[in-house]
């Protein structure tokens, strides 16, 4: 379980760009909001979790990291709240408009509200390539009834999910326990039930790091992204190494903007840990734009 909130700031020095020998990048989790909505976040943060960083609006946050050598950023919000989705959702394809081929948007909907499907038709009418859902906050169990109508519509439209369900981080700040809805042996009645439905676990699944790696050697529509991960911030309970985990099923994504560190942390770790270039390739790169089914550059 994660330390006790809350969690300091760290003071590390940043970067003013990506390292020169890396790829093409595609950050593949980016957290872009209404300025109402990340002004409460922030507070949110303050108070129970970390202190963030990056107070940064949404085109601040768009421009900070295309102008630092990201490639593609993929974004997502998550709608704490029946209700907000479709606005959330119009928000997010108006910014990926002021971005083309730069930014890739998701869609949101809380599970469970009244026109969930029409919610999600619309925002893939819009553009916005899958969807972004995130049980410590929505509190939705991932083999519940409600959550049938976002895979069966994902699947049938090909659209991934970007599923928070790992474990951690637990924070006393969320209205459900994370440890009662979330887990492996759920997720993998997902997968097994919905086989051709992309899904990708953020944290690398934190804090069951080893049984997620066991999962995507064991299933071909199962992703999982790195972010804050690799970054010595959390306590890490279960050791591995990242050259050892399926090549074509992790991607990288630094949870900008909602850092207690500097935006490029997990950058310089993988950059000093010297890993062959066709790993880096794929790990910074092109499992995203395969996941994702995005623009080649």
């Amino acid at each position: 379980m994660m330390a006790k909130p809350p969690l300091p700031a760290l003071n590390d020095i940043e970067g003013s760009k990506v390292p020169d020998s890396f790829p093409l990048i595609v950050d593949a989790h980016v957290h872009v909001f209404p300025e109402p909505i990340f002004k409460s976040l922030w507070k949110w943060f303050d108070k129970y979790g970390w202190p963030i960083r990056y107070k940064f609006r949404t085109a601040t946050v768009l421009d900070f990291l295309l102008s630092r050598g990201v490639g593609h950023i993929v974004a997502f919000a998550y709608a704490h709240k029946p209700g907000i989705a479709s606005e959330l959702n119009r928000y997010m394809a108006n910014k990926c408009e002021q971005f083309p081929q730069k930014v890739t948007g998701l869609a949101t909907v809380f599970p469970g509200e009244e026109k969930s499907e029409q919610i999600l038709r619309a925002a893939f009418d819009a553009g916005l390539g899958g969807v972004k859902l995130y049980a410590h906050v929505q509190c939705f169990d991932m083999n519940s009834d409600k959550m049938d109508i976002i895979y069966d519509l994902c699947s049938s439209q090909q659209k991934p999910i970007v599923m928070h369900v790992g474990r951690e981080p637990k924070i006393d700040g969320y209205s459900c326990d994370p440890y009662l809805i979330c887990g492996v042996k759920k997720l993998e009645t997902v997968i097994k039930n919905y086989p051709g439905l992309k899904i990708c676990v953020p944290h690398f699944g934190m804090n069951e790091y080893l049984s997620y790696k066991r999962l995507i050697e064991k299933y071909d529509n199962l992703w999982l992204d790195s972010a804050m991960v690799l970054t010595d911030y959390f306590p890490n309970n279960e050791s591995f190494q990242l050259n050892e985990m399926r090549i074509d099923r992790i991607m990288y994504g630094s949870d900008f903007p909602n850092l207690p560190f500097a935006w490029d942390r997990e950058l310089k770790w993988i950059h000093k840990t010297r890993l062959p270039d066709k790993f880096l390739e794929r790990f910074l790169g092109k499992n995203a734009i395969d996941f994702f089914s995005l623009p080649k550059s």
